[in-house]
């Protein structure tokens, strides 16, 4: 319930910032057989939302797990997650990222930021006690493979496209309740506004599910990139001890679980959002790439 209220009520005022501005650019005066304008309206406020997130994705995620980033490490095993990561950086091609640790006993990372050479790459507590040397470096590796891959920019570039279909689909619906049904000839009346919300809110979902496909595929990619930097025996090796800790909860806030390499088992109609796959799902891809 929270989750749509917050979607609604984030719509609602990206409405508004997006209609000050289409009205100065002279692009808000549409109706609904200007499909053009309605989708350039959609296009604005449609990619604000992703881009902003992405733009945020850093500060949203430190705040959000309380990450502490490594500026100066105080033990040897601060030093060795830096030369880790700064290593794997090096093969991949990419710039050192910022490196965190977070506090959660669950084993997990994550990987954000919004390009390849200004990135966070952060770890839990509870995967740095409990995982080995390989096991971890299996870990940063795979979060190395998102960074390198541009995941995050891509992410929100689907996002944005999905966020300004859903956008302008809802509105003609909206548009043909309160023209042909209700029969209003007066600008928009309440009927558009309601039919339009409501039709967000479903299609709103169906997209989840498409976002959440590429999402799950970003994983496979990932998994292969850490396998090619860290080997795949220790990329399963990892994967297996996230499955055998599967039961323990996961803490990342709902907006970065899309960047972890761990989240909550689902089952049936649920699977279809999952943000990730079935940790034996990704574990037989690796062993199929191996032979």
């Amino acid at each position: 319930m929270m989750r749509i209220f917050l979607f609604l009520a984030t719509n609602m005022a990206i409405l508004v910032i997006a209609s000050i501005t289409l009205k100065l650019l002279g692009v808000d005066r549409f109706t609904g057989q200007n499909y053009g304008s309605l989708l350039v309206f959609c296009a604005v406020f449609g990619f604000a939302g992703s881009i902003i997130s992405l733009l945020l994705s850093k500060w949203m995620a430190k705040m959000g797990t309380r990450t502490q980033v490594i500026t100066q490490p105080q033990t040897r095993h601060e030093q060795w997650l830096l030369q880790t990561v700064e290593q794997l950086s090096r093969e991949a091609g990419i710039k050192m990222p910022e490196v965190g640790i977070f506090p959660d006993h669950a084993a997990n990372a994550f990987a954000t930021g919004w390009n390849r050479n200004d990135a966070l790459v952060a770890v839990s507590q509870g995967l740095l006690e409990r995982f080995s040397p390989d096991e971890v470096r299996a870990v940063l590796a795979h979060e190395i493979g998102h960074v390198a891959n541009g995941d995050m920019v891509t992410l929100a570039l689907i996002q944005g496209v999905v966020n300004t279909f859903v956008m302008f689909f809802a509105r003609i619906f909206g548009n043909f309740v309160d023209k042909a049904i209700l029969k209003n000839e007066d600008g928009h009346g309440p009927g558009f506004w309601i039919a339009t919300l409501f039709a967000e809110v479903v299609l709103g979902i169906l997209a989840s599910i498409i976002v959440m496909w590429f999402s799950r595929r970003r994983e496979f990619r990932a998994d292969e990139a850490g396998a090619q930097l860290a080997g795949t025996a220790a990329m399963i090796g990892a994967l297996q001890r996230l499955k055998a800790e599967q039961g323990l909860p996961v803490h990342m806030p709902d907006s970065l679980t899309a960047f972890g390499i761990n989240s909550a088992k689902k089952s049936g109609f649920a699977q279809l959002f999952m943000t990730h796959p079935p940790l034996d799902d990704r574990i037989e891809a690796l062993r199929q790439r191996s032979r």
